[in-house]
Order: C-alpha cells, then sequence, then structure tokens
C-alpha cells in the first residue's frame, strides 16, 4: 500500500460519535479503533491487489475534521492506493498521472460532462482501458465541487469525466435506510468513498475479480455502519439549535416595537 501521507489517529473512532476518550481500549495492532468497534475480522488480512490505480485527492480537513470519513478503512482494503492531500490537482501533485498519461486517467465525480461509467466500459475496447487510474475526490459535497473545479484547469486536457448513476431530484438515504450509507447524502445514488471505489472496481477490474473485490470491501463497509447505526439507537439525541438569520431577528424586533 503506497500512502503519500501518514495515517492519522484522528481516525480512530468509535463509529463516528465521539473521540476517543482516555484509557478506552484501542486496537492499536489492527484498524486502530476502539476495541469494541473493531473491524479486524472484516478487513482482508492483506491489502486487495487491483490493476486499477486508485488516486484520492482528499480534502484537508477529512479526514481530522470528519470522524465518518472511510479513508482510513479503505487505505486498510487496498495495495495500490495513493491518498493525496489538498484541494486541487495540478502537474506537480503526483508523478502518478502525468499528461499525457500511457493509462486512460478517469475522474470520478458526477458532473454534467461525466458519462456513465458502466457505460464507458462497456463501448471502451479491454486494451484501450486496461490498468486504469482512477481519480477520486473526498470532502464534503461542498468541498468536492470546489476541489473539482480547482482541478480542472489540470484534468480538463486528458481525464475522463466518469460517474455512477446519482439521481439529483430525489434526497439521498441515511444510515437507518440503507446498510451501507455513512451518513445522510444529499441525492439518491450519491455514496461513501469508500462505496464507490468499490463500485468502481467492479467494473474496472478483469472479469471475475471486480465483484469480489467490491463484496470485499462492502462488507468492512457495511460493518462500520451497522456499528454506528447501533450507537445511534441507545444515544439521547439533543433537539438541535434552529439557526436564524440576522434578517429575521432584525424584521421580528422590528415587529415587536411597532406592537
Amino acid at each position: 500500500m503506497d500512502l503519500d501521507f501518514p495515517l492519522s489517529s484522528a481516525s480512530d473512532d468509535d463509529g463516528g460519535d465521539t473521540p476517543t476518550p482516555p484509557g478506552r481500549a484501542i486496537c492499536h495492532a489492527g484498524c486502530g479503533r476502539p476495541s469494541r468497534v473493531c473491524l479486524c475480522p472484516h478487513i482482508p488480512r492483506s491489502p486487495l491487489h487491483t490493476s486499477t490505480t486508485v488516486v484520492v485527492l482528499h480534502h484537508p480537513h477529512a479526514l481530522h475534521r470528519n470522524p465518518l470519513s472511510t479513508l482510513p478503512l479503505l487505505a486498510r482494503c487496498l495495495a495500490n492506493l495513493h491518498l493525496l492531500p489538498g484541494w486541487r490537482l495540478r502537474p506537480s501533485s503526483t508523478p502518478l498521472i502525468p499528461p499525457p498519461s500511457p493509462n486512460p486517467v478517469l475522474l470520478l465525480f458526477p458532473s454534467p460532462a461525466a458519462s456513465d461509467l458502466a457505460s464507458w466500459c462497456r463501448s471502451t475496447p479491454p486494451s484501450a482501458r486496461s490498468n486504469p487510474i482512477l481519480l477520486i475526490l473526498d470532502g464534503t459535497w461542498k468541498q468536492a465541487k470546489e476541489m473539482h473545479a480547482a482541478s480542472l484547469p489540470f484534468l480538463s486536457s486528458f481525464a475522463i469525466p466518469v460517474s455512477l448513476p446519482v439521481d439529483s431530484g430525489v434526497d439521498g438515504d441515511s444510515m437507518f435506510e440503507s446498510e451501507l450509507v455513512v451518513k445522510k447524502e444529499p441525492h439518491k445514488g450519491c455514496v461513501s468513498t469508500m462505496e464507490a471505489v468499490a463500485r468502481a472496481l467492479r467494473l474496472l477490474e478483469p472479469e471475475g475479480s471486480g465483484a469480489e473485490i467490491e463484496e470485499t470491501m462492502v462488507r468492512v463497509l457495511r460493518a462500520m455502519v451497522a456499528f454506528q447505526s447501533e450507537h445511534l439507537q441507545h444515544r439521547t439525541m439533543k433537539p438541535r439549535v434552529k439557526m436564524r438569520k440576522k434578517k429575521d431577528i432584525k424584521r421580528e424586533e422590528e415587529m415587536k416595537r411597532n406592537a
């Protein structure tokens, strides 16, 4: 596994709820999570080898401010994985994708210009899509859109925009509606970084191995979501204070004065 940055201890979360308190038993030799939510039985004993090179540009806050990040698990599942911290790709970001690349470079992001990944695989001869490089943008959806726009000046001349099916007209699922959703998604079809990579590898890997790789990764994600869902079901949730805009508050104050 080729990591371009060290995994931070900030990823040691209790299924995504609260930071690990002092004294809690941690699985230091394996997944790095609290022992009672250890995922080692679900993680492959050795990272999976793929013909696809997966490059993840992750927002600098993706790990430190997002305890639900699936990147630490993804890093333990794949051998041919490169994680790049930053908010845009440029020629100096990584030697993996110097334009023009000898291998197809696929930018997986649901942009208007993106074609369906499955359709691209069907229409492209095997020789033209062998050993591809899969680019993933990881962050909140707002961050990912900004990262996509900032990286396009470099990527637009050689990267092939592709996407998984997303329906922007339908609300996305939550973890209580899907066993693979880590947090509430904005639209139907939006998935976590780990699930997106798993679905893409099913299509990109040589026939026969893609489905097995996908199922192995999905099994890890399914276990993580089960731990998180169980935790939330037994947690007393405080009502969130409704945020109001200043102009609304000012209008209410004026109405009171006029009354």
